[in-house]
């Protein structure tokens, strides 16, 4: 047994196998740590792997939007990767409409805007003030209304096309904005009471008793309290309704039947009605169409994340 630098260590036959027993389970952990390295880059290999196959997939598409469009009209099937000639004419054309399919072009797209956004913004007001009632007013059996409003779900939305669409003949909503409006409203306003009756749970209760002593009612509760803490649950659920109206096609076809009350997403499709469509105008159109949703997602997408997870994970 000797001393070295403030330890003791043994020597003769027992330190020896001391040591060679030390170093004996030395090798298996050093083993069981080169196994989990490589089984960790393994992983990580596949996971880049799987990673880049998916952004291919989802950019092919969109790369293929472009050439078409930059393309002119007799070099869009001519089989490049790249325009030979890549010209901005198709989107001039869109812009100045310059186009017979596309005469009313800024017409419809300003009907796009009023649809998405009056569909927001009732879906926001009936889904906050539906949440509001049966989270902090405690209405009796409200859990039924929650529910009964998810249960409209369970048929699908393209069965219910002729009803709807007898429903607005017999209203006069016919050929009319809002026939799309309250359909759409109706579609996206169950989501949007559970997303807000999930994500009020997490706002305390004190503070609405708070304001009750204070001598504030339900209107004061409702509109300085409750909408100013749901933020993040209105801008992720106005969102999802903004952009449901902006992409909705079956409905939108089915109950605007001139140019003036069509949206763009029906009028692109009258480009196939031609014999020879020209699919340079219409890729343009839709990269022009599809520019507002895409700014405003990025633009949101932080608060659209927080809403959204809050009201999933909140019970």
């Amino acid at each position: 047994m000797s001393v070295t630098y403030g330890r003791t260590v043994a020597t003769g036959p027992a330190g020896a196998r001391e040591t060679t027993a030390a170093a004996a389970r030395a090798v298996p952990r050093r083993k069981s740590r080169l196994h989990y390295r490589l089984r960790r880059y393994g992983m990580e290999a596949i996971a880049m792997v799987f990673g880049l196959l998916i952004a291919v997939w989802s950019i092919t598409p969109i790369y293929n939007m472009w050439m078409i469009a930059l393309e002119s009209h007799n070099g869009v099937f001519s089989g490049s990767i790249w325009p030979e000639h890549p010209t901005l004419q198709s989107f001039v054309v869109v812009v100045t409409e310059d186009f017979w399919y596309l005469a009313n072009f800024w017409h419809q797209f300003g009907n796009s805007f009023y649809v998405g956004l009056m569909v927001m913004f009732l879906t926001l007001l009936i889904g906050s003030l539906a949440s509001f009632t049966v989270g902090r007013l405690r209405l009796r059996n409200g859990w039924m209304l929650t529910n009964a409003a998810l249960m409209t779900y369970v048929i699908p939305a393209s069965f219910l096309a002729i009803p709807f669409y007898r429903i607005m003949q017999i209203y006069g909503l016919s050929n009319h904005l809002w026939s799309v409006i309250a359909v759409l409203v109706t579609f996206a306003t169950p989501y949007a009471i559970f997303i807000f009756s999930q994500y009020g749970k997490s706002i305390p209760m004190e503070l609405d008793e708070s304001a009750r002593i204070d001598g504030a009612n339900p209107l004061q509760i409702y509109l300085r309290i409750y909408l100013p803490l749901m933020a993040p649950a209105l801008v992720a659920v106005g969102t999802y309704a903004l952009l449901l109206a902006w992409n909705e096609y079956l409905y939108n076809f089915l109950l605007l039947s001139t140019p003036e009350s069509m949206t763009v997403a029906v009028a692109l499709a009258q480009f196939l009605n031609s014999d020879e469509s020209p699919w340079n105008f219409m890729m343009a159109t839709a990269i022009i169409y599809a520019l507002p949703p895409i700014i405003l997602y990025y633009g949101f997408r932080r608060y659209m994340a927080a809403g959204l997870t809050m009201g999933g994970v909140k019970g």
